[in-house]
């Protein structure tokens, strides 16, 4: 009985981002729990990869070639939609530097894609999904992906920290604004995740050994520990989560 509560069979999911790392086991997550998908990345030939792995669980997906920093692009792919029931809002980056050495155009680039394009797609996305009739009674659940940096900080981080923690604001005040729509909003915060992004971080060994000696369960999280917690709060089982964040983190920011 309560295990059906995790079936997004009907519901359509929009996740950013799709294409590698996080995004694409969010998706593939979404699909295998019976979502139809809607992704979004910039690149063709990753998105055709996501298609053909959910293939077998016989969902249907739509997908688009986008750069999510682009309003007017993201706007007209979220207007041809008729209906989104969740929205996984992914897509982001870092590059990590001191904060004495942060240049002006990483920090713009990085507030860009971070936040503004994460503010213009909640808000778009949330304005597709009040219009829907039944939405009251059926619901809707958008996920921002943070970060633990989004509650902590760490070296290197402070511009990103600056994003997430900004994040983490906007999910509350989302939350509060969009409840009277039966739309729920928080955040996922992994803690590092070996993923295409943090590959290159992690070479190095010194940072390594730093960041696993931050974790209490001494690892660093498989994306599909992640994505279970996105299946999680897009379900009807989160039914009475909002404006709250859930962390998945191997214990770091409870030191």
């Amino acid at each position: 009985m309560y295990l059906k509560k995790y079936n997004l069979k009907n519901k359509i999911a929009l996740v950013s981002g799709a294409g590698k790392g996080l995004g694409k086991a969010c998706a593939i997550a979404l699909a295998e729990a019976g979502a139809n998908l809607i992704i979004i990345s910039r690149t063709k030939k990753d998105l055709l990869e996501v298609e053909n792995i959910v293939k077998k669980f016989r969902v249907k997906c739509k997908s688009y070639v986008c750069d999510i920093t682009n309003y007017n692009a993201v706007k007209k792919l979220i207007n041809k939609e008729h209906r989104i029931d969740i929205l996984i809002n992914n897509a982001g980056t870092n590059i990590p530097q001191h904060f004495t050495k942060v240049k002006r155009e990483t920090m713009e680039y990085l507030v860009r894609i971070n936040t503004v394009a994460c503010f213009n797609l909640a808000q778009l996305c949330a304005i597709k999904m009040i219009k829907l009739k039944n939405r009251k009674k059926i619901g809707a659940s958008i996920i921002n992906m943070s970060s633990q940096m989004g509650h902590v900080s760490g070296p290197k981080r402070s511009v990103y920290s600056m994003n997430k923690f900004g994040l983490e604001g906007l999910t509350k005040g989302m939350a509060l604004e969009l409840a009277e729509y039966n739309i729920r909003v928080n955040t996922v915060c992994p803690t590092f995740v070996v993923t295409p992004m943090t590959k290159k971080f992690l070479k190095d060994k010194k940072f390594k050994k730093d960041m696993l000696g931050g974790i209490p369960l001494g690892r660093f999280a498989e994306m599909s520990e992640i994505a279970s917690a996105v299946v999680f709060l897009a379900s009807d089982a989160a039914s009475m989560i909002t404006g709250t964040s859930l962390l998945v983190d191997g214990g770091w920011t409870a030191r």
